[in-house]
């Protein structure tokens, strides 16, 4: 990442929701909220990828992904086993999580494309990436080994850290520590 830019001196996770696509979203949606961001289709299925670690509430994307009559657009038995670890966990308190890439959960790697192929995704939105043949084509090459996924991912995250970069002025600041703001 470039260092120097200037952050806001405040940051709240209720600014950044209208701008993140639904979990149910398709393809055309996907690229229309990226392209308003100044981003690209293929941007868009690069950071798709970011999906390879991280965890989904069962609530975001349950109701359509593990129902019986499940869209062909999920493995069937990758379905069922959704059902059963959501409706498990329903009994307890809370809202139960599932890891977004059961292969290798806590590593961004290209394995989320080999999975959106396998039709293993819990995303409705994950599942769209092959709702076009180019969209399909760019998840085919980046499931391929070999390290242009990390390199495209790279190039990308930069491009989307200049979204919305503050202008000088007494609400941005260059921060000593990116968690922070400065005191």
């Amino acid at each position: 990442m470039p260092a120097g830019r200037l952050d806001g001196r405040r940051s709240n996770a209720s600014d950044t929701v209208p701008s993140l696509p639904p979990a149910s979203a398709s393809f055309t949606d996907l690229v229309d909220n990226f392209a308003r961001q100044g981003l690209d289709a293929e941007d868009m299925v690069v950071l798709s990828g970011a999906h390879s670690v991280g965890h989904a509430r069962c609530s975001t994307f349950a109701a359509g992904r593990t129902a019986v009559d499940a869209d062909a657009d999920i493995d069937p038995s990758f379905a069922r086993s959704l059902r059963r670890r959501c409706v498990r966990a329903e009994n307890s308190t809370g809202d139960p999580t599932v890891s977004q890439d059961a292969v290798t959960p806590t590593e961004l790697d290209s394995q989320y494309y080999r999975n959106v192929l396998k039709r293993r995704v819990l995303l409705a939105s994950d599942a769209a990436l092959l709702e076009t043949p180019e969209a399909a084509r760019m998840v085919r090459d980046s499931a391929r080994a070999g390290g242009r996924w990390e390199q495209k991912f790279a190039k990308a995250m930069v491009k989307m850290a200049g979204i919305g970069v503050k202008k000088a002025g007494r609400h941005a600041e260059i921060r000593a520590n990116c968690r922070v703001v400065n005191y």
